[in-house]
């Protein structure tokens, strides 16, 4: 037996204790807790099966009151002896995909986002938002089999593209390969079809967070996207970091949602509507670019998953839905290189070269704190990915 201790300062104290799934060499990958830098093995700590195989899934799908059960006697055993054959290294052990993604749907929550990219794309426009944008959480349906762990390399994809120039569609690897800054909310208790979640019990449903980078390819994005919205130019890539940080752990977090004008419809409407103060960094090549706040996010997790089902959809355990780019005010809180470099035009600073998207052998980090109980700190760990080139490139 061991006791284990963390620094105060520790981002991943027992104010955090996020889930996660990994494995050593000859075992298979089992479910674990992050206390500090030790991995702790759930069914060895606990003496429960449930956390045994190789995603959380078996888990999530106890629901809210067992959540909350199990996370405290996590945090009753990290306070005792823990078994040794229980804690792990985390330089020690290989990190996996936390749970299986069933379904995965994409928002467009942030009004400084839509904003900026209305001016990009609609210069003549004086509106920059479409006239649904403040109505409705707007979303796409994307590609849950392409979601993959902090540290997978991303294959520069090919498809159609034609520019403003270009007198027909040509095909071949995207030149304009960017990146988006967001969280994804892991669904613990789905719905069943035709039963909507009300905006009220969002919290009962929503399991966790997670780091959600989703890769955009903007040129074939441009090209496809109307009449129907992103296909292609999203679809061939998502990474998540491997930690999920409970619901539970971010009460110190949730902040009131920007002010919601025009007056939202009532299903989704709440007394006090929630957002999260969540503070990001995108490091790109080594050198942090940007520093999105999620807390600017004018559409909140209850909202987008209301909307989600508010016709009859239904959920599943290990449905994700991220939040879209989060995007400040200020240009140094931009989400996405499109914005950053103004569509190209404004060329940043990485590693002493000027950029504007991504080349050959980047390596983008997305990273996150946010408050927690009692004044401490929480971490999200790093989604991170590298850029290989495109098949036959």
């Amino acid at each position: 037996m061991t006791r284990l201790t963390v620094p105060d300062d520790s981002l991943f104290g027992l104010a955090n204790l996020p889930y996660g799934v990994y494995s050593v060499a000859g075992q298979e990958p089992r479910v674990a807790t992050r206390f500090g830098d030790h991995v702790v093995d759930l069914a060895l700590l606990l003496d429960d099966p449930v956390f045994a195989g190789p995603t959380l899934n078996p888990f999530m799908a106890q629901g809210h009151e067992r959540w909350v059960a199990v996370r405290e006697r996590i945090t009753e055993a990290l306070g005792g002896d823990v078994p040794d054959e229980a804690v792990h290294d985390l330089g020690d052990v290989t990190l996996h995909l936390p749970f299986e993604v069933a379904d995965y749907v994409d928002f467009y929550a942030s009004e400084h986002h839509a904003s900026n990219l209305g001016r990009l794309f609609r210069p003549d426009n004086p509106e920059p938002l479409l006239p649904n944008w403040k109505h409705l959480p707007v979303g796409y349906h994307g590609r849950s089999a392409s979601i993959v762990v902090s540290g997978t390399d991303v294959v520069r994809p090919s498809g159609q593209r034609k520019g403003p120039a270009d007198p027909a569609p040509v095909f071949g690897p995207s030149v304009r390969l960017d990146i988006e800054a967001e969280l994804g909310f892991v669904v613990g208790i789905g719905n069943p079809m035709g039963e909507p979640i009300p905006v009220a019990d969002a919290d009962r449903h929503i399991f966790g967070a997670v780091l959600f980078n989703d890769w955009s390819a903007r040129d074939i994005q441009a090209w496809e996207y109307v009449p129907l919205g992103p296909n292609l130019g999203k679809s061939f890539a998502s990474t998540i970091s491997p930690w999920v940080v409970p619901l539970l752990a971010l009460d110190a977090a949730r902040v009131p949602t920007p002010v919601q004008e025009p007056a939202v419809l009532p299903y989704l409407a709440l007394d006090e509507p929630w957002g999260l103060d969540i503070d990001l960094e995108v490091e790109w090549n080594g050198d942090v670019v940007t520093r999105p706040p999620y807390a600017a996010m004018y559409w909140s997790p209850a909202q987008m998953l209301a909307h989600l089902t508010v016709n009859g959809a239904p959920t599943r355990t290990g449905d994700l839905f991220a939040s879209g780019t989060i995007s400040g005010p200020e240009k140094d809180q931009r989400g996405a290189f499109i914005e950053l470099t103004w569509g190209g035009k404004e060329p940043v600073t990485v590693a002493g070269q000027e950029r504007t998207f991504l080349e050959d052998g980047d390596e983008v980090v997305l990273r996150a704190t946010a408050p927690g109980r009692a004044g401490a700190r929480l971490g999200f760990g790093e989604a991170r990915g590298r850029i290989l080139p495109a098949v036959g490139g």
